[in-house]
Parts: structure tokens; C-alpha cells; sequence
């Protein structure tokens, strides 16, 4: 089984978020091979300076961390803000390092006629920095706010679930092969 953790990039007041990671994670959670942990941004109360080299990292940084080095994989929700991503989603990928390093990430993106796409490719130019691999396929929405009913299901489930699958099968695999390799190999930047 991979663990999988869930990253809620956005923290907006008003924030679309929530939806799109709910049906996300209610897709991840139906498989036998996925265990799901949802870190939403909004909630963890991180803090926005980082700490200098040597110094310890703040308490609410300490609560996050274990969860991440616990994952197998990543999936990054995020929505496009002036064609990049919400700069909280930044703070929390900075205070962390060794916990991305040889695991792979997927992403969940959402925004206006782009659907994110555009804050995916930054945030893969990210993750590679990080040593981390991001998967190939995304789930994206473009025109989000009308792409869901008043219970939060999309309204093109079909096609969103096929996408949904894709993208947790790649996950299943880099993240199977990756913890078999750090198993037997430490990974060492």
C-alpha cells in the first residue's frame, strides 16, 4: 500500500479548494493500494518566513514534517494565481526538503481557462530541484467553478474519474518502485 498525501495548496478566503480536494481525495481513498492523509494548507497555520540553516523549525512546521516523510507519494492541489501558484504552497515546499527526495508527485489543478496548468509546470520545475519525480498525467479543470454540482461531484465525472485514475496508477507505481529503491538503497542527494 502507498501512503499518499494530499497537499491543499490554496489558503484564499472564499477558496474553491476544498472541492476539488474532497472529490480528489474520496477517488484516492475508494482504491485498495492508496492510504490517504490530507494536508490542507488552511489549517496548518505554517508559517510564512522560514527559519536560518541550524535553527529549528517552528512548531507547526515539526507537526507537518513527519507527515510528509511518512508519504510514498504527493499529490499538489492547486489552483493558478497570475499564472503560477498560491505563494503559501511555496512556504510549505521550502520548509521541507529531504521529505520530497525520491517520491514521485502528481497534480490536481483548477483555475480559469488555463485549469492551473500553467502553476503545474512551475511547480514541476520545483519538485525536480527537490530530487522528487513528478508523474506525467494531471487532473485539471479548466472553468472550475462550473465544472461541479451543489454537492461537490463533477459534472463530468466520467472523464474526471478516468483522469483521476490515470494520474493515482502512475502514482501507485513510481511511489511502489521508490520505496522498494530507498529500501534498499538510502537515497542521497
Amino acid at each position: 500500500m502507498i501512503k499518499l498525501a494530499i497537499i491543499v495548496g490554496s489558503t484564499r478566503k472564499g477558496r474553491f479548494a476544498p472541492v476539488v480536494a474532497n472529490w480528489f481525495a474520496d477517488r484516492a481513498g475508494q482504491r485498495d493500494d492508496v492510504s490517504v492523509d490530507v494536508l490542507d494548507l488552511a489549517d496548518l497555520g505554517l508559517p510564512d518566513t522560514l527559519h536560518a540553516f541550524g535553527e529549528d523549525p517552528a512548531p507547526e512546521v515539526a507537526v507537518v514534517s513527519p507527515r510528509l516523510a511518512a508519504a510514498d507519494a504527493f499529490v499538489v492541489v492547486t489552483p493558478e494565481y497570475n499564472h503560477s501558484f498560491p505563494a503559501p504552497l511555496k512556504s510549505a515546499i521550502d520548509w521541507h526538503y529531504t521529505e520530497w527526495q525520491a517520491k514521485p508527485v502528481g497534480f490536481v489543478s483548477y483555475g480559469g481557462l488555463g485549469g492551473g496548468l500553467r502553476a503545474v509546470e512551475q511547480l514541476r520545475q520545483v519538485f525536480a530541484e527537490l530530487h522528487a519525480v513528478t508523474v506525467r498525467d494531471t487532473v485539471s479543470f479548466h472553468g472550475a467553478w462550473s465544472r461541479f454540482d451543489d454537492d461537490g461531484g463533477p459534472l463530468d465525472r466520467d472523464e474526471v474519474d478516468k483522469a483521476a485514475t490515470t494520474v493515482l496508477d502512475q502514482l501507485v507505481w513510481w511511489g511502489t518502485a521508490l520505496k522498494e529503491a530507498r529500501a534498499e538503497r538510502p537515497y542521497g542527494a
